[in-house]
């Protein structure tokens, strides 16, 4: 069994992943389990081969047996006895199922190897999912946040709420895998704290792989959650297939997150992708960075419901973009005028990294074309031509649950990478 251990070792820095498992000993082989090989060795080989296979299904969630080769490279006969290798161990899970019209197997990760949950701590909101380790959600909760709440306070509330769910499934506390965490800003990843501060009221420097691991002894992995719509989108979402993706969040505040060579970007302290704070009006209102003209400052919530108070009176957002879709004209402008915005910020995106998409989601991706239509527009204007045409602009496909879906993703990651899964990589 992998050592457990209560926190980082003396002398070594805290880790927003811990390197700590509950996993009966012996129940996988120990190939399976990640144990040290020698370098080179047929065995060495036979082991990666089968961690590119679970990788491959963790990322897809489903992935038939000949998309497998296709994707991992190995031949389809070492992808089929690896598969009923796995299969018979609990690591995997086989089904039958059609593609193109043929019979084919469909291969997705076991779902009695564990839990993981996802944490999504949003400006005014905190959800919560449990998932099983196919990545099929079980059970999902949300409730409100008062905007000045404490981190510690939110942290163990959370806990507390993932206890609840776990038990609400007739499950132990042991069969949790993993805690992803998504919050509101940027984040360090290697020491779970948010890296600007003053962004999120009554986080600073809170570390919160250690607050949570006082409740879970699991692997914790923490992120902004710009990057876990980001890759949440990527891999089940509205740019599913594609590599090279920026993915930009827009409700109370803007944010901004890359997957480059299907990998999420961070950057030096957490902030690559930050879309929401880059500057289109040098002389622009003071934003809660502290900057001026940050494009928050046009888009996000607070402003586009500041341009209406004087002819519409108290409105929330979700009630700007139902009565734009009515045909309000006030409403429908301010939400086109957002585009354009938004658009320009899009453009610089894709003119410095070229990605194939570009994924608008959170509550304002709401407004549909009102929206997205003058972003496009602006988009295709202020990009450099090229023979592969105008980037794609859409709306994302997983709504409200995009952050909260990326949490899973993370969680599920650090699980397989640090041997809790069964598999290490």
């Amino acid at each position: 069994m992998y050592p457990r251990r209560s926190g980082p070792l003396r002398g070594e820095p805290a880790l927003p992943v811990r390197d700590m498992t509950g996993r009966e000993p012996g129940r996988y082989p120990a190939l399976v389990r990640g144990d040290r090989v020698t370098p080179g060795s047929q065995t060495s080989l036979r082991e990666a081969n089968r961690a590119r296979i679970v990788s491959a299904v963790q990322r897809r969630g489903s992935i038939t047996q000949i998309e497998l080769a296709g994707v991992t490279g190995l031949s389809p006969a070492t992808v089929s006895n690896i598969v009923k290798e796995l299969t018979a161990v609990g690591v995997l899970h086989t089904s039958p199922s059609t593609r193109s019209g043929r019979r084919a197997l469909k291969v997705t990760l076991a779902r009695d190897l564990g839990l993981v949950a996802g944490i999504h701590f949003g400006t005014r909101s905190l959800r919560v999912a449990l998932a099983d380790a196919s990545m099929q959600v079980l059970t999902e909760q949300r409730m409100p946040l008062a905007p000045d709440h404490r981190a510690d306070a939110g942290l163990r509330r959370a806990a507390m709420l993932v206890a609840e769910m776990i038990e609400s499934l007739d499950a132990r506390r042991e069969e949790l895998l993993a805690v992803g965490v998504c919050l509101p800003a940027p984040v360090d990843r290697r020491t779970g704290r948010i890296t600007t501060v003053g962004m999120l009221r009554g986080w600073d420097g809170i570390t919160v792989p250690e607050v949570l691991g006082e409740e879970f002894d699991v692997p914790i992995a923490v992120d902004n959650d710009a990057n876990l719509g980001a890759l949440a989108e990527t891999r089940y979402g509205a740019a599913a297939g594609h590599e090279d993706v920026a993915y930009l969040r827009v409700s109370h505040g803007v944010g901004g997150g890359l997957v480059l060579g299907g990998q999420l970007v961070h950057g030096r302290a957490g902030g690559a992708g930050e879309a929401g704070h880059v500057t289109i009006d040098e002389n622009g209102p003071i934003c809660r960075c502290g900057n001026r003209g940050c494009l928050e400052t046009f888009v996000g919530a607070p402003a586009l419901l500041g341009m209406l108070a004087a002819s519409h009176g108290h409105l929330t957002l979700r009630e700007v973009i139902t009565r734009a879709k009515d045909g309000d004209p006030g409403c429908r402008r301010v939400l086109s005028d957002s585009g354009q915005h938004l658009g320009v910020a899009a453009a610089n995106l894709c003119n410095l990294v070229d990605p194939s998409i570009v994924v608008v989601g959170g509550q304002l991706a709401e407004a549909g074309e009102i929206l997205l239509g003058p972003m496009r527009t602006v988009v295709e204007q202020r990009t450099m031509p090229t023979t592969a045409g105008p980037v794609a602009v859409v709306a994302g496909a997983l709504g409200a649950a995009a952050e909260v879906r990326g949490a899973l993703c993370v969680a599920l990651d650090a699980a397989r990478v640090h041997g809790v899964l069964g598999v290490s990589v």
